[in-house]
């Protein structure tokens, strides 16, 4: 029941980090983009940018993504339009060029506003991982399948665990706002 728990803390704070990944610094990344789902009109799916093309930083601060299918091009473009990314793809019918433009103040306020959004929903997913282990324990405990120290042992790992993912979202938070606002 404990380790039910972990697992669902650990995949929040790994939910996050990819989250996080997507999330322009100012600084031109694959991560940007990588992520991106793509609605393929020719394929009659769904995919991201990664599985359709090869993704790179060419210059400084422009991204380059070639495509294995030259026919999703036009797809990929209109998924980075679509994006809140903020950035104009530019099409050469072979690959896709993003030149990263730098961030405004504004907009890196907001940036960091929306990773502590994020943020704060898994740590809520955290808190909501602990609310339910601890119900079960509790109920474990009524039906007599576990003792009282054990239900206690048990509580006692639960918040330790919440804790700590709750630490490392914070980390995760601290370590993206500072790229982020770092000029």
């Amino acid at each position: 029941m404990v380790r039910g728990a972990e697992d669902t803390m650990k995949k929040a704070v790994e939910f996050l980090r990819q989250e996080l990944r997507g999330i322009r610094s100012g600084r031109a990344s694959p991560g940007l983009v990588d992520t991106l789902r793509v609605e393929v009109e020719s394929y009659g799916s769904t995919m991201t940018v990664k599985e359709l093309g090869n993704v790179a930083v060419a210059e400084n601060n422009v991204i380059v993504i070639k495509p294995f299918d030259p026919g999703t091009l036009k797809d990929i473009q209109k998924a980075i339009e679509k994006s809140d990314l903020g950035i104009n793809p530019q099409n050469d019918g072979k690959m896709i060029r993003l030149p990263v433009p730098p961030l405004s103040t504004e907009r890196r306020n907001q940036l960091v506003a929306r990773v502590k959004q994020l943020a704060e929903q898994q740590k809520v997913a955290i808190r909501n991982a602990r609310r339910d282990a601890n119900k079960l324990l509790e109920s474990e405990k009524k039906a007599g399948t576990i003792t009282e120290d054990q239900a206690k042992q048990g509580e006692d790992k639960t918040q330790k665990a919440t804790d700590s993912y709750t630490k490392q979202v914070d980390a995760l938070v601290d370590e993206k706002s500072k790229e982020i606002m770092t000029v």
